[in-house]
């Protein structure tokens, strides 16, 4: 499953607050223009299907706000990879088949506006504006099957569509 895309930069510690701000939470079709607008202003504005973020350490941390994961989406950002993520986020995004990939030192090599691939089942993780290719954390094979599917709730419904069939 390789992705590639246009490379938007987030330092370490991203929280669920700054990725989708509460403040927004009561205005319907609001929240989408706010994205991680604290890190930066034109993220919300600019990003485009297929586009990748690249983060330090602890992307996602704080509560565990499920919208947080589940803007990015609707959004079509390609994959999240980053040094670490905080666990609930983590967990959220496999369960809703959002691709993201743990990769040390990955915030270090590359730079907003580069492009990137990333291969999820090899964890490889390319600059294609540099040429460089460092080694992520290889997803257990269960949670890069439920990626794959699309999320739990999209597997478990074609696993029993199949299962029914078989009767």
């Amino acid at each position: 499953m390789k992705i590639s895309g246009r490379v938007w930069v987030f330092p370490d510690n991203v929280d669920t607050d700054a990725i989708t701000p509460a403040k927004y939470f009561d205005k319907p079709g609001e929240l989408r223009n706010h994205i991680l607008e604290t890190f930066d202003k034109t993220f919300p504005k600019e990003v485009q299907p297929g586009d990748v973020i690249v983060a330090g350490k602890n992307f996602g941390c704080g509560s565990s706000r499920e919208t947080a994961p589940d803007v990015f989406p609707p959004l079509k950002v390609g994959v999240i990879v980053a040094e670490s993520f905080g666990r609930i986020f983590y967990r959220n995004s496999v369960a809703i088949g959002l691709p993201i990939l743990e990769c040390p030192e990955v915030s270090k090599a590359f730079e907003k506006g580069q492009q990137m691939e990333v291969d999820l089942e090899e964890a490889t993780v390319k600059n294609l504006t540099t040429g460089k290719t460092i080694q992520g954390k290889k997803l257990p094979p269960m949670l890069l099957n439920i990626i794959k599917g699309g999320g739990q709730i999209k597997l478990l419904k074609k696993e029993f569509k199949a299962a029914a069939k078989k009767k």
